[in-house]
């Protein structure tokens, strides 16, 4: 088994210049294979907690103000709610049958989850806790991205390969955008013209335009020394700015950095093995990465787009989410 703890000089820079001279937040990463999340700390990259959790745990989110985390409890077919200052299990979500992947809405008052055995994408009340709605999609839908006002969804089928536009208000699909092979993300531009579909297959991701639901462009990967089938684009994070996108990159153990007005890779990160998804901790300054064969998480600096940290947590790394504050 793959296991580090590697620092170099970035980390050690900010480690170095003592309390309060970095912004200490929390992540939560669930762990698919040993039914965990790992609660890290930012700052000092240490695993504070391990707890325990529902069966299969893979998506994962937290609410705008920190105080709840949601987990995809898949083979438990429901949404575990986890309270932050205690740490513990407060509650369940009606999530449908196998929940892989969901979004909260922008003002926090609706998870949109992918249900991949029904076919279906279940709209939650998180408030009364309620099913508003369930949607029919394509066929093993897993990703989910909502628009920043709020006023569309899209989901990803993996068998079907569409990107599918969900109407927020009266929850009926609008468009069917045909994708690459088994597509597994979907991720909106800040400014919300344009939806990142990753497709894990067909090995790109499809830029597809908000406003005429077109695929204006599709990026590739190439890596020297690595066949076309191990690169399988997967999570994709786009900075707050708008300027750059990080996509992992599965089996290929790299997270590729693109400029989003050319769409050209600048460039690959190596990280851990079979590289999952991403996030940004809240000052943009870090993006971190699960990476389920290495059963380990990577830090990356934004600034330097240098892998600066690996830290083992659970077994079967698979989503994370870093709190607001």
């Amino acid at each position: 088994m793959y296991r580090s703890v590697i620092f170099t000089g970035v980390v050690l820079a900010v480690l170095m210049e003592g309390p309060g001279s970095a912004k200490a937040f929390t992540a939560y990463v669930s762990n698919e294979k040993d039914n965990t999340v790992s609660i890290v700390d930012t700052e000092t990259g240490k695993v504070i907690e391990t707890m325990p959790v529902g069966q299969r745990p893979r998506g994962i989110t937290i609410s705008h103000d920190g105080k709840l985390v949601y987990l995809c409890a898949s083979d438990d077919d429901t949404i575990e709610v986890i309270d932050t200052a205690t740490r513990k299990i407060v509650g369940t979500l009606p999530s449908g049958p196998d929940p892989e992947l969901f979004v909260l809405s922008p003002d926090g008052k609706r998870l949109y989850v992918a249900n991949e055995d029904d076919n279906l994408v279940t709209v939650i009340d998180i408030e009364s806790r309620d099913v508003l709605a369930e949607v029919p999609v394509g066929v093993e839908p897993e990703g989910m991205g909502i628009s920043p006002d709020g006023k569309v969804m899209v989901n990803t089928s993996e068998t079907t390969n569409m990107a599918h536009f969900i109407d927020t208000d009266s929850y009926e699909i609008t468009d069917n955008i045909l994708v690459d092979a088994r597509p597994r993300f979907a991720e909106f531009k800040p400014d919300g013209s344009e939806v990142w579909v990753s497709a894990e297959i067909g090995g790109t991701v499809s830029v597809i335009d908000n406003a005429s639901r077109t695929v204006k462009h599709r990026i590739t990967f190439a890596i020297p020394g690595l066949r076309s089938e191990a690169i399988q684009p997967v999570g994709i994070r786009i900075t707050a700015d708008g300027k750059k996108a990080y996509v992992a990159l599965g089996p290929a153990n790299r997270v590729a950095v693109i400029d989003t007005a050319t769409y050209a890779v600048e460039k690959y990160i190596l990280v851990g093995q079979r590289v999952w998804q991403l996030a940004f901790t809240p000052n943009q300054k870090t993006i971190i990465s699960t990476n389920g064969v290495s059963n380990d998480i990577t830090f990356i600096d934004v600034a330097s787009d240098e892998a600066v940290q690996s830290v083992t947590v659970g077994a079967l790394p698979w989503g994370v989410v870093v709190s607001p504050e």
